[in-house]
């Protein structure tokens, strides 16, 4: 019985969490150099990984920017909203990994959220440089490190400055004990 509550609760946050993310870029009044810079879908994606695991993390992170173009039509699909979904796939996906790896020591959240974070913007470039290459076109390093860190310095601070102490909080009500295996 227990396990199947787990599940459950794992697909109700879950898809809180999809919510979020295709809700969120609306508060960025729909103005792209706005949404680019505080990354508005990547809050929910990271704190899936964190709460809900890394396959659930993962599974947000991959659906969301489709999801959101078919719904929205933003983020542009191509190539834009396909390295999206590669990134924000591997934010949950490490981010989950890190949680359940490390030690349970509050330290150590800022130090998983930093390691998904460089691992999703890694795969970010990635997917650009090879969306770039086979569209005929090129992305540059100049490019990979004007997207994936100058441009969007305000939301790397945004989910330092949020997401552990959301952890933190969730820890300490004993509120992701439900959600463990």
């Amino acid at each position: 019985m227990f396990m199947k509550k787990n599940v459950v609760l794992r697909l109700t946050f879950s898809g809180l969490f999809l919510a979020l993310a295709l809700v969120l870029p609306f508060l960025t009044g729909q103005i792209p150099q706005i949404g680019k810079m505080l990354c508005p879908m990547h809050l929910p994606v990271i704190l899936c990984g964190f709460i809900c695991g890394p396959a659930w993390g993962a599974a947000i992170g991959l659906v969301s920017p489709p999801l959101r173009f078919l719904l929205f039509s933003m983020p542009t699909l191509m190539p834009t909203g396909a390295a999206m979904a590669f990134e924000l796939a591997v934010y949950g996906l490490v981010s989950g990994i890190l949680f359940k790896s490390f030690p349970k020591k509050n330290a150590f959240i800022y130090l998983e959220l930093l390691l998904a974070m460089i691992a999703g913007r890694i795969i970010w470039g990635l997917a650009m440089f090879t969306i770039t290459g086979i569209q005929g076109g090129a992305f540059t390093i100049s490019a990979f490190l004007a997207g994936a860190f100058m441009g969007c310095v305000p939301g790397i601070v945004l989910q330092i400055i949020l997401i552990p102490p959301i952890i933190m909080a969730l820890k300490k009500k004993s509120t992701l004990k439900y959600l463990e295996a």
